[in-house]
């Protein structure tokens, strides 16, 4: 059984970390399939958005699979990431296309890494989240980026301390859009927000993405002028036509992506 499921359908593709028996851990194989699941997510302009999600076992993602790290480290002598295509995951971080994180348990380590390259994240009531990497003396240079979602002090908490916050007072300081009740409740509300942003007119989906990600990058000035570059394709395209004569007409618009 594969550990990535990927499904793709009306626009919308569905990744999902099937590793229940290991609390989701990213094995090898685990992290290798997400990587070529966000190559053909990417490549496929039939996709609009996607959704990250992981099988029911009350972990959305428990990290690195640290049992598999220790057998390579004793038995090949090496650190588990160098067996990695992507050990932290900047294939799915640059993706062009929104990503929602369906996080239907408790998250932490590389599981945290995961929803940071995420775009939208929908969490379930009653579950943690963390950064535990100083607990066992693995590093976390990818949790950086949570700064521009999380206050710096709560940040701080969280990565030196390596202890587990519940969800609900991450949502309070704006990390989740939604927490729902049960896991099935969390996809839910994951499918309905991928399903509104599908319906959207695509060149400008990816260029509002684009341009937010820039300014996180960049800074306000900078991701100003990225932003205006982005758009450049989006006010040339059939589409920014299209838009206006569809709301004229009193009519759902037609897009072509083009």
């Amino acid at each position: 059984m594969s550990p990535i499921d990927v499904k793709i359908e009306d626009g919308i593709a569905t990744v999902c970390i099937n590793r229940p028996e290991r609390k989701n851990a990213l094995s090898v194989a685990a992290t290798n399939g997400l990587t070529d699941a966000w190559e053909k997510i990417e490549a496929d302009d039939s996709v609009r958005v996607a959704i990250l999600t992981s099988a029911d076992c009350g972990v959305f993602s428990a990290g690195l699979d640290l049992k598999e790290a220790t057998k390579i480290a004793r038995d090949e002598g090496v650190d588990i990431l160098s067996k990695m295509r992507d050990p932290f995951h900047e294939t799915m971080r640059a993706c062009k296309k929104p990503i929602i994180a369906a996080m239907t348990g408790s998250l932490m380590a590389g599981g945290m890494m995961l929803t940071l390259n995420c775009d939208l994240r929908v969490g379930l009531k009653g579950t943690k989240v963390g950064i535990t990497e100083v607990k066992i003396g693995r590093g976390s240079p990818w949790a950086s980026p949570a700064l521009s979602m999380l206050p710096q002090p709560i940040l701080m908490e969280i990565v030196l301390t390596g202890d587990l916050m519940p969800i609900e007072r991450l949502h309070e300081y704006g990390f989740t859009n939604y927490i729902e009740d049960t896991p099935d409740a969390v996809r839910a509300r994951a499918f309905d927000l991928a399903k509104r942003i599908a319906s959207a007119a695509p060149l400008s989906v990816v260029a509002a993405k684009g341009s937010v990600r820039a300014t996180m990058d960049l800074g306000c000035a900078g991701g100003l002028e990225e932003g205006k570059r982005l758009h450049e394709v989006v006010y040339a395209s059939n589409d920014a036509i299209e838009g206006p004569k569809a709301f004229a007409e009193k009519r759902a618009p037609v897009w072509t992506g083009t």
